[in-house]
């Protein structure tokens, strides 16, 4: 028997995150209709009837929840409002019978609230999308919640990020299941890349906090027009005419972060523009954001953002540093 997997759709489902699992598991990488998939795909639905999605249109579904009983896998697309909204019970029921006979349970984006909710990711390791994962820690204690990877695989339980990240799962998951040649097959049909380096933290903007209004606004602004310099705390002290110790407190009750951790995530901040919008080598990127060398640099982006200034620049050079994710489109 191929392994059956089953989408379960909520309402409000993002039609993206259900395409997604779609792409990954209900088709094969052909153009021949009549070859078989890797696996027996199905979708289901509370009530196997119409369901509304988040972006403005219904979808019909011809199965109900007892899909799941049979299911190998159980992949729950996200949801509009998944944050604040808690799933019909007779869903949640449903979720923790499949996983409790062995099934297993994939969510893509935000569908890891309806797995948190069903206590599915209780003692685990879970992901989110990176706006809500401070929500979906809040929410569920029992749940260790990790903000900087694009999936996280914990055994029979695995979750995603954001929207896309979510076929970075399924292709994890089709290469454990089948080999690497079938998701590289699988990615190369869908024209993405069969493995991304580098996690959630690469596509959030770090736009400094507004300074304007604080009483350091000055030092700030000077500060950030030197970054080529090694400024430290004793250089800000001096400029803003006050002790290194009331610079401290400043910063601390008006910034929200230390001299230092702002100056890092200044330079930083502007090491990814310069990567994103010009053809500055890496270790002339690393001398005009005040990096000691190349090396430094490196190290700063694999430990901030878990990759390397040479594979940022391939996925946003000539964005205009436009990361695209300030604005979450969740909840339409």
């Amino acid at each position: 028997m191929p392994h059956r997997v089953v989408a379960l759709v909520l309402p409000g489902v993002f039609s993206f995150d259900l395409s997604c699992v779609v792409q990954l598991f209900g088709h094969p990488p052909t153009l021949d209709d009549t070859d078989e998939g890797l696996y027996a795909f199905s979708v289901c639905g509370a009530g196997g009837d119409r369901v509304a999605t988040g972006d403005g249109f219904d979808i019909v579904v011809h199965a109900g929840l007892e899909a799941l009983e049979e299911a190998d896998t159980v992949a729950v697309p996200g949801y509009a409002h998944a944050w604040d909204t808690r799933p019909d019970e007779e869903v949640l029921a449903a979720l923790r019978k499949a996983s409790e006979r062995g099934a297993r349970v994939l969510s893509i984006c935000v569908g890891a609230f309806a797995l948190a909710h069903a206590g599915l990711l209780d003692g685990r390791r879970a992901t989110t999308h990176w706006a809500v994962v401070d929500r979906l820690a809040a929410q569920f204690p029992a749940v260790s919640v990790v903000s900087d990877e694009l999936y996280v695989d914990d055994g029979d339980v695995l979750t995603s990020a954001g929207l896309a990240s979510g076929i970075d799962l399924g292709l994890h998951v089709v290469r454990a299941d089948r080999g690497a040649q079938a998701a590289a097959d699988l990615a190369r049909w869908n024209v993405v890349a069969p493995h991304r380096d580098g996690a959630q933290a690469q596509f959030i903007d770090t736009a400094l906090p507004d300074t304007s209004a604080t009483s350091i606004a000055s030092t700030c602004a000077w500060a950030l027009g030197h970054l080529d310099r090694p400024l430290d705390l004793a250089d800000l002290a001096a400029h803003a005419s006050i002790s290194e110790r009331s610079l401290l407190r400043r910063f601390h009750d008006e910034v929200g972060a230390s001299p230092k951790q702002w100056l890092l995530r200044a330079r930083l901040d502007r090491a990814r523009r310069l990567l994103e919008t010009t053809d500055l080598t890496v270790q002339e990127v690393a001398r005009a954001s005040g990096f000691p060398s190349a090396a430094a640099l490196r190290q700063r982006f694999t430990g901030g953002l878990g990759t390397t200034p040479t594979a940022y620049r391939r996925s946003f050079h000539g964005t205009g540093g436009d990361r695209g994710a300030r604005t979450p489109a969740l909840g339409r």
